[in-house]
């Protein structure tokens, strides 16, 4: 399934939205002001996404994962290199970034942070989109990428694709990158992508 260009444009605009939310989030919770880049938005078979992501994040990586349900579901993860973690949590907790493995207070952090992008991207779907979807606990996995990518393939069936969005931010002049990874059923693709057809028409029409 290959996304039109404008609904490419239209996926990216509503998960700016959702970044937007979240920036707002992380900026209160950390007390400085946090800059979102305009998020780059790509598709491609699940089977696919090792050979995507590669160039940009590989080896260890932290990772938080939610599940979503509903109209609407699937897996939703935020991928981090080991880097970008000890960053996040020098830049939220003000201890020093050791290289050392990922401690229980970088964990913490990375676990609020991914809490936070996952929860206003995957919200949006519903308030938006007027989907309602039901969100999982979302659990962080230390793991090499391989070893995440294993985790989506275990006990599933049927063709799935991954909508991949390259994240940026800074944070007092540091910035952390990432991966936001949804993973979506055939049908769950088509029906996102006609429900932002439809909001689309709908902003298109005030």
């Amino acid at each position: 399934m290959i996304l039109t260009a404008d609904q490419k444009d239209a996926l990216a605009e509503l998960i700016n939205i959702g970044f937007g939310r979240a920036a707002a989030s992380l900026s209160k919770l950390t007390g400085h002001r946090v800059q979102l880049e305009v998020p780059q938005v790509m598709m491609c078979p699940l089977d696919e996404l090792g050979t995507n992501l590669r160039p940009y994040i590989n080896g260890d990586i932290a990772s938080v994962h939610q599940v979503f349900t509903g109209p609407v579901g699937g897996d939703a993860l935020l991928v981090l290199d080991r880097r970008s973690g000890s960053i996040l949590k020098e830049l939220l907790t003000n201890e020093p970034a050791l290289p050392l493995e990922v401690d229980a207070s970088a964990r913490d952090v990375i676990a609020e942070v991914g809490n936070i992008l996952l929860n206003a991207c995957l919200g949006m779907f519903g308030n938006l989109l007027q989907v309602q979807v039901s969100f999982s606990v979302p659990r962080l996995n230390l793991d090499t990428l391989h070893g995440v990518l294993e985790s989506l393939t275990v006990d599933r069936e049927g063709l799935r694709y991954a909508l991949v969005v390259h994240a940026g931010f800074r944070l007092r002049d540091a910035e952390v990158r990432g991966v936001l990874v949804i993973v979506l059923s055939v049908a769950s693709l088509d029906k996102l992508i006609r429900a932002v057809e439809a909001w689309e028409q709908r902003e298109g029409g005030q």
